[in-house]
């Protein structure tokens, strides 16, 4: 299934960054996707990286070689791979991840064990993505709001 967040809704139509679906299922597959790589793709070929389902083990691999053989044809040279985490902290629904806490109160906000358990993991994960350090974080406010999570407190 694919998903498009409301806070994505400036790009997805011309697919000219990577929406959070293709970033999960790159951590998902382990391989690392520059922009400059995806903007050498065509919109066919991006629109199948985002409908590609990426969630078996069998899937997994069959997208991830998808993709590299699509990274080399196009850059002449394979993306690099990133370790898959066992564990992503966007699958555990038990604990709300301290970084994301953090940043949640910078903008007055306190997300709670069961807001958390009410996400889907792909909302999870973009929480995960938009609160990171040094990453441009103007759409994690518009996640936060997105996601129904302004009144937590």
């Amino acid at each position: 299934m694919t998903t498009f967040f409301e806070f994505e809704t400036d790009f997805v139509d011309s697919l000219r960054c990577i929406p959070m679906q293709v970033r999960y299922n790159l951590d998902t597959c382990g391989i690392k996707l520059k922009l400059s790589d995806w903007n050498q793709m065509t919109q066919a070929e991006r629109e199948t990286l985002v409908s590609l389902p990426c969630t078996t083990a069998a899937e997994i691999q069959a997208y991830q070689e998808y993709l590299q053989q699509l990274i080399i044809e196009r850059t002449g040279t394979p993306a690099a791979t990133l370790p898959i985490d066992p564990k992503p902290a966007w699958l555990d629904s038990d604990n709300v991840p301290v970084t994301l806490q953090e940043k949640a109160q910078e903008i007055g906000i306190t997300i709670t064990l069961s807001q958390w358990q009410n996400l889907t993991p792909l909302q999870r994960f973009a929480l995960l993505k938009l609160s990171r350090p040094g990453h441009e974080n103007k759409n994690f406010p518009r996640a936060i709001a997105e996601f129904n999570l302004v009144n937590s407190q």
